[in-house]
């Protein structure tokens, strides 16, 4: 609420307007109320307002669940907005802090939130909203670009600073009981921070930290580009191919960070691995082996490493032409009539063996079975990435943003 109230005054200094959303998670039977106060608040300021409704199906952890039903409903209600503000602050930056140190994170992890990140939508698993599910305004949609940046603009804020704020405009706010319950690892973290901070490790202090680990990460992100620069070779997008020799003699980190980088482009996946699966398909593949992880596959050719996107990963995937598949492709067709019902799946052992002449082919079999291509009733039609069948293009998006090549990924990841 702190954030409406601020983000409705900025736009008279920048010229900008608001759409509102409230995801009502259904957790709590007072949230339906807070949902409408929100509407309320929204409609005098001027500003169109939509709730969305989730329930929860009791599977798993109920506070990740939430936060990734929160990230799929706002992308499909967000039409072609794509900034999205999450009021996240300087005590959530602390406890995230905290959180990830107990699961043993690295540098990244305990870099915290970022101000400004990407959202893929389909590394986010949620049903579809259903009309049913949404009540008020959402932004019209004319373009079908994948993927938002959330924004964090109140991240260097405390909640009291927010409090204070709320308290001078005269807004309205719900301070949610879940927050005082310690079922919630969130919570005891919260209430162990009080603790901590008689031994002055205050929130401001762990914030510090944060973006000490951010800068370090910034330095081994510089170094991964420079890997990359020097031992990556042209391939079709969404694919990774690396010289042998080059990466056996990185240092470990970057040698590590290279490998999960490239299983993030190939899997189109916005967040690294887990360290231990990584460390240990590392060592399988500096040992001449190769393997899966993360939805991409590591193929250990004479002279090259090859990552690619995972068959299994892709295998039942369909969608219409010019529409989404497997995320981020889209596949048009160039002036050239094809048959009616015509779709777009990963080529497979069936498409390989239906292109007569493989002489010419760039690719070899494993690398190519997971690549989009266009199929009718009467079988594979084309490839584009191998060149097979009628003129298709083929545009692809990673993060968001359309895939200019695994060193630009390596930049902006």
């Amino acid at each position: 609420m702190a954030m409406l109230y601020l983000a409705h005054n900025w736009t008279r200094e920048y010229g900008v307007r608001l759409w509102v959303v409230t995801v009502d998670h259904g957790l709590r039977p007072e949230s339906a109320a807070e949902a409408d106060m929100v509407a309320e608040e929204c409609a005098a300021f001027g500003w169109p307002h939509a709730t969305l409704r989730w329930r929860w199906d009791r599977a798993g952890n109920v506070q990740d669940a939430a936060r990734r039903a929160r990230l799929s409903l706002i992308d499909q209600w967000r039409g072609d907005v794509r900034h999205v503000l999450f009021a996240h602050t300087l005590d959530d930056q602390a406890e995230t802090f905290l959180m990830r140190l107990a699961r043993g994170s690295g540098v990244d992890g305990l870099s915290g939130m970022q101000s400004a990140r990407s959202v893929v939508p389909h590394a986010i698993s949620v049903p579809a909203l259903a009309d049913k599910d949404m009540s008020g305004i959402a932004p019209p949609r004319e373009s079908s670009q994948p993927g938002y940046h959330v924004l964090r603009p109140c991240l260097e804020m405390q909640r009291e600073e927010l409090r204070h704020f709320l308290t001078a405009l005269k807004g309205r706010w719900v301070d949610d009981p879940s927050n005082e319950n310690r079922d919630f690892e969130r919570v005891r973290v919260r209430h162990l921070l009080k603790l901590l901070r008689e031994e002055g490790i205050t929130s401001n202090v762990l914030s510090d930290t944060t973006q000490r680990m951010a800068r370090a990460r910034d330095g081994l992100k510089a170094r991964l580009f420079q890997a990359a620069q020097s031992l990556t070779s042209d391939t079709p997008l969404g694919q990774v191919r690396i010289d042998r020799d080059g990466f056996a003699a990185l240092d470990d980190e970057t040698r590590l960070r290279l490998l999960t980088a490239g299983l993030c482009y190939a899997a189109g996946a916005e967040y690294r691995p887990r360290a231990a699966s990584s460390e240990a398909l590392l060592q399988q593949v500096l040992s001449g082996g190769g393997g899966t992880l993360h939805g991409a596959e590591v193929l250990v050719e004479k002279t090259h490493l090859r990552i690619v996107r995972e068959y299994a990963s892709v295998q039942g995937a369909v969608a219409a032409l010019d529409s989404l598949w497997d995320g981020g492709w889209r596949l048009t067709t160039l002036d050239h009539a094809l048959p009616q019902g015509s779709s777009v799946r990963a080529l497979g052992e069936d498409g390989w063996r239906q292109i007569k002449d493989r002489s010419g082919l760039a690719l070899p079999f494993r690398a190519a079975l997971a690549l989009p291509s266009v199929w009718s009733a009467g079988g594979l039609i084309a490839c584009p990435a191998l060149g097979v069948g009628p003129q298709v293009e083929a545009s692809r998006f990673v993060l968001g943003r359309r895939d200019t090549g695994f060193e630009a990924f390596c930049l902006s990841h």
